[in-house]
């Protein structure tokens, strides 16, 4: 093979795709670790001041421990964290590189980006899904005003805030931005507030709704937003608010193109499942396998770090397997 070649590339340098690095360290195969961003760049492009669900030593890699001040690790903590298990492990990681093409060559393949090429064996995509949210594809949605990412209240304090959806990213919004000052509507489909909202954030977001503190319209979508008002379709029918900006927390999805582009199919349904082995991780695609909650397809609560993180096991126990 020519130069630039390794073992085992990685693509991302999430928790996963460090787990999958930290297991070709183990097993004695040269990797290299592609990461379009910054190290676990989706962690760092979580809220500023999140915390986990999480305890700290079910986000451990490698035996690296991972010790917090509080029983659940925060953002901040969890950067600091993952840099540390990167250095132990004496990881290649190539930041800010997005990788363009993937295309097959003799035993292995060519991985293409914009500085410059590789070549590996096999080949592990553990991109999760941050980068790609779930549109509502109503008019109005791409004005500045619409969100689909949260960093911090205080640009929001004193404002008209509508915020979508039910789940932990949703609740979180809307907790934050009300005890900044925000006057804060939630629009929700389902009849409540989702059962697996934290256990210790759920009863607080429960008693702002029935005070009154936070309004929220259950059975209800957002029709179409403006520069200063949005519709809301609810059981009683349509009504027009004030409203200054739009937190559509609707959820994220894997990048399907960037999948089909590598050769890999993607099941029917609403689901979406990439096609792999639940066994070796191995795709349709020979060679390629897939680690974390890329794996899950539209269902994105099904894989997250705690679960996730064995799947570099299962990956190098097949390539060893086939390496014999």
């Amino acid at each position: 093979m020519p130069n630039n070649t390794f073992d085992v590339i990685i693509i991302g340098a999430g928790p996963i795709g460090l787990s999958c690095g930290i297991e070709a360290v183990r097993r004695n195969y040269s990797h290299l670790i592609i990461e379009k961003g910054c190290l676990v760049n989706s962690i760092f492009n979580y809220p500023t001041n999140m915390t986990f669900f999480s305890t700290s030593e079910r986000l451990e890699i490698g035996e690296v421990p991972f010790v917090s001040h509080g029983d659940k690790p925060t953002r901040r903590e969890s950067l600091e964290y993952y840099r540390r298990a990167k250095h132990a492990w004496n990881l290649n990681v190539k930041t800010y590189e997005t990788v363009l093409d993937i295309n097959d060559i003799e035993k292995g393949f060519e991985i293409i980006t914009n500085k410059d090429r590789y070549y590996c064996k096999k080949l592990i995509i553990a991109t999760g899904f941050f980068d790609k949210p779930n549109y509502l594809n109503i008019p109005g949605e791409d004005l500045p005003k619409v969100k689909h990412y949260y960093d911090e209240a205080h640009p929001y304090a004193y404002l008209k805030l509508v915020v979508i959806g039910a789940a932990n990213s949703a609740v979180d919004v809307a907790l934050e931005t009300y005890r900044r000052g925000s006057e804060v509507t939630m629009v929700i489909r389902e009849d409540r507030i989702k059962e697996n909202v934290k256990y210790w954030v759920k009863p607080d977001i429960d008693n702002r709704i029935k005070e009154g503190s936070i309004k929220a319209y259950f059975k209800s979508n957002l029709l179409s937003i403006r520069e200063h008002e949005v519709d809301i379709q609810t059981p009683k029918g349509k009504i027009t608010i004030e409203n200054d900006f739009v937190f559509a927390m609707t959820g994220y999805h894997s990048d399907y193109a960037f999948l089909r582009k590598a050769g890999i199919e993607i099941l029917g349904g609403e689901d979406k499942i990439p096609c792999f082995d639940p066994e070796t991780y191995e795709t349709n695609k020979k060679g390629i396998y897939l680690a974390g909650v890329v794996c899950s397809g539209m269902d994105t609560g099904k894989w997250f770090i705690e679960n996730a993180r064995f799947h570099a096991v299962n990956i190098f126990n097949h390539i060893d397997s086939k390496s014999k």
